[in-house]
């Protein structure tokens, strides 16, 4: 299998974090996000992933798959164990919601191109950006926190080992430290960061800094 990504995406980050629980090789291709024509906009990676995101899995089947969940739900298929998503119908789906909640809430308000879209749009400078940003990380992670904390007691977001929502989480929240926001306001989302710092296949594939 071959990965298209980027160190720095956070999406991609997901994905990196599934394939290291499962102990998947692949290989992997850096695709450029950033700057004024960036890689994943231009016409030879579109005609590859004509929604030109990152990540974007190519199988061995040589069938293109796209989205993080998506490719995340896919390896957990592929390899059954560990297991990504908890047997308990409940939990199970709990995990799903806080997923897409990173997924759709969250991360899709603040990658490269919707701030270059609002550039161009609205002449925003990078200190609005970085208000924009902050704001829909701190509402988005604050609703996560009351989510989590009326859920049954576990170290993880759903149950005794990590999950779907744990994989989508724990990026968002390094991002979000980065921003430069104190986790400890967020006690249950912070526990379970924590928790996943302390482990390998986390630790090691969290989404790189910008330079």
């Amino acid at each position: 299998m071959k990965l298209y990504l980027n160190d720095i995406s956070s999406a991609a980050s997901r994905v990196r974090i599934a394939l290291a629980l499962k102990q998947i090789s692949v290989e992997t291709i850096h695709v450029g996000i950033l700057g004024d024509r960036p890689e994943n906009r231009e016409s030879d990676y579109l005609r590859l992933n004509p929604q030109g995101l990152v990540p974007a899995l190519v199988t061995d089947q040589g069938t293109l798959l796209t989205q993080s969940i998506a490719i995340i739900e896919y390896l957990d298929e592929l390899q059954p164990s560990p297991p990504l998503l908890p047997q308990d119908l409940e939990q199970r789906a709990l995990t799903r919601a806080v997923a897409v909640a990173v997924a759709a809430e969250i991360h899709a308000l603040l990658p490269p191109r919707v701030a270059r879209q609002l550039t161009a749009l609205a002449a925003m400078d990078g200190a609005t950006q970085a208000r924009w940003n902050r704001h829909w990380v701190e509402e988005g992670l604050q609703a996560l926190e009351q989510l989590l904390q009326a859920r049954p007691a576990g170290p993880f977001v759903a149950g005794a080992r990590p999950s779907l929502g744990d994989i989508l989480l724990f990026p968002q929240l390094v991002n979000t430290e980065r921003m430069g926001l104190d986790l400890a306001q967020w006690p249950a989302l912070a526990a379970i960061y924590a928790r996943l710092k302390e482990i390998a296949a986390f630790a090691e594939n969290a989404p790189k800094p910008r330079s």
